[in-house]
């Protein structure tokens, strides 16, 4: 009986180390897709999916274009500043999304300025 135990315990434990491991190695794709997801879902309305800013809402508000040189020129700071808090016309997320969301964004939004 006790064996049977510690070899059910064992193969236990096997399959959770086996579902950290799995975890452990798609957590940076899943952080790339919920960025663009989230920009998407929140961002592409005004922004466009392209981020050229090249929307109805977009040009009527004169939402810059996101892969521009002065938008990637701003620090990460100022990026976060901006989604957490809002700016001009440009609603505030911090209360509808998470800090690493947020993360999300700015590195998704860094990541269409190497395109």
């Amino acid at each position: 009986m006790k064996s049977k135990t510690i070899l059910l315990l064992n193969l236990l434990l096997a399959c959770v180390a086996a579902l950290a491991i799995v975890l452990m190695l798609s957590l940076p794709a899943f952080s790339q897709e919920t960025g663009e997801a989230l920009f998407k879902g929140k961002c592409a309305m005004c922004h466009a999916a392209d981020a050229s800013g090249k929307t109805t809402m977009g040009e009527k508000l004169k939402i810059p274009d996101l892969r521009a040189s002065d938008t990637q020129n701003k620090s990460d700071a100022d990026l976060k500043n901006i989604i957490t808090k809002g700016k001009d016309k440009m609603p505030a997320y911090e209360t509808k999304l998470s800090a690493a969301q947020i993360d999300g964004l700015v590195a998704y939004i860094r990541g269409l300025g190497k395109k």
